[in-house]
């Protein structure tokens, strides 16, 4: 079977700016992210400085934007000391947040060029977990301060004349979480974000500052934690964090398909958090959300197996961490998600997908092996290649289908983008079992025309997934038909098959 689905995109019709930093992406000190994954001295394709070039090749190619770093769970125990100055001198550490061995190889300095070469703008956490305002202080002086002082002579010291001049800065991580080193209420928080907010404004007012939001949607205190934090920080911070992670439950794949129902009711409701904080305060300058971890994450398997696992035993150097292996099921949300994050732009300040080698992410690595990219590398890669300028909000009339989870959703989900005359499409297909033809009305002729889908490759089910030795699942050519009628009006037509991410790029004719 096939159903019909119509869409009109209204390209005079644009809504909100595209932040670039909507492709962000995320390392942490966790795993075989950044030791094995970006930074592996003694591989054929490790640098002078020990990270490897075929890995940093496949980070430029995902046309990432920002990066967060260096955690996560991690920064809430971490010494950002420790990983400056020589590195012969540098301590090992318990990371007691995930039960490994930190050698602290990698640090500020090391990072930061890193980042520099993969055209990745830092987003720094501080630690608010064991530490608190002086050290988050001391850091940033470390960081920004041009010289003069101890701490900026310290990093003139150890090889950095100019200051890293370091933008984003994130009040700690997942404060609300029980499992969070220094778990702290609403109001213990709110106060030290607060502080902190102040401390480190004094030192560099050009800075934009994070504050930690819920950890999940689901948390108990979920709205009321949003509240109570920005009751502290309104006026001091310039964003908020949201963390979404989403996995398919046992016989229950139509909800997973749905995900980006979920994170944009998600995000409609820290929306209207923000506005009536605001409201209340005065308070005219906009606050952002930053969706600051993001991703399909089996987060069952990891609690129920693999955690109790890795956290007995041996503090392991660089542990096999969540390395899920995605599929073209995980790739079609990934996608999904994107579009949803698309569609509250107006919203969403910033976004990094969790995390970006070997961790739950878009790129994988053996030790002293090959790298490759993972099933979800493709719908992010493309859309950051494309979504420029403007949203634009698209009359969708789809088939309906029903989810455990969220009740009727459409069984397609798009939305346009338009950056002077280059309008991209993406559309997402949720059907499991029927393909759909897809009909678009653009208001005017278009040239250069080209569509891409991510669908279950022939032969294969839909859970295929990408190794090492072999990658069946990547974009591939989808046919596209275009009639203008006498008004000058495109009509498009596509197919989508079952469970399915497309991308159509054009540009508007003269």
């Amino acid at each position: 079977m096939t159903s019909t689905t119509r869409i009109t995109v209204p390209v005079s019709d644009v809504g909100a700016q595209i932040s670039p930093r909507l492709f962000g992406t995320f390392v942490e000190h966790m795993g075989r992210c950044v030791y094995d994954g970006i930074y592996e001295p003694g591989h054929p394709e490790a640098d002078e400085r020990g990270f490897r070039r075929d890995v940093l090749a496949l980070v430029r190619e995902l046309g990432a934007t920002v990066v967060r770093y260096p955690g996560g769970n991690f920064v809430s125990g971490y010494r950002w000391e420790d990983g400056v100055g020589p590195r012969e001198n540098r301590p090992v550490r318990l990371d007691a947040a995930w039960h490994s061995t930190e050698s602290n190889q990698v640090g500020l300095h090391e990072f930061s060029e890193w980042a520099a070469d993969a055209g990745l703008e830092v987003m720094e956490a501080v630690n608010l977990g064991t530490r608190g305002v002086a050290e988050a202080a001391d850091l940033l002086e470390y960081t920004n301060h041009p010289s003069g002082t101890a701490l900026s002579q310290q990093r003139i010291d150890n090889g950095r004349a100019e200051p890293f001049g370091i933008r984003l800065w994130c009040l700690g991580n997942e404060m609300d979480g029980p499992w969070q080193i220094g778990h702290k209420t609403a109001d213990e928080y709110g106060r030290l974000a607060a502080e902190t907010a102040r401390m480190m404004r004094f030192i560099d007012p050009e800075i934009e500052l994070v504050a930690a939001g819920s950890s999940n949607h689901e948390m108990p205190t979920f709205g009321e934690w949003e509240r109570t934090v920005l009751r502290h920080t309104a006026g001091l911070v310039d964003h908020i964090s949201v963390h979404a992670y989403y996995e398919e439950a046992p016989g229950d794949p139509a909800s997973f398909l749905a995900s980006g129902v979920g994170l944009s009711r998600y995000l409609d409701d820290v929306a209207k958090i923000i506005e009536d904080v605001r409201a209340e305060f005065n308070i005219e300058k906009p606050i952002g959300i930053s969706v600051d971890e993001w991703n399909v994450w089996n987060q069952t398997r990891w609690n129920e197996v693999d955690k109790p696992r890795a956290f007995t035993g041996d503090w392991p150097v660089a542990p096999r961490l969540i390395e899920d292996d995605y599929t073209v099921t995980d790739a079609v949300v990934v996608g999904s998600l994107l579009i949803t994050l698309l569609k509250h732009a107006e919203h969403v300040s910033m976004a990094n997908l969790a995390q970006l080698v070997n961790v739950i992410a878009p790129i994988r690595t053996e030790p002293g092996g090959p790298a490759w990219r993972q099933t979800t590398f493709f719908p992010f890669q493309l859309t950051a290649a494309a979504a420029r300028g403007n949203v634009i909000a698209l009359d969708v009339q789809s088939p309906r289908i029903t989810t455990a989870r969220f009740g009727e959703v459409d069984a397609v989900d798009a939305v346009a983008t338009i950056d002077g005359d280059d309008v991209a499409l993406f559309f997402v297909h949720r059907s499991l079992d029927e393909a759909t033809t897809v009909t678009v009305a653009v208001p005017s002729r278009l040239d250069g025309l080209e569509a891409l889908v991510i669908s279950t490759p022939d032969g294969a089910d839909r859970h295929a997934v990408n190794g090492a030795d072999r990658q069946p699942v990547g974009p591939a050519s989808l046919p596209i038909a275009v009639e203008i009628d006498d008004a000058g009006i495109s009509h498009l037509t596509l197919t989508l098959p079952p469970l399915a991410w497309a991308r159509v790029t054009a540009r508007l004719a003269a």
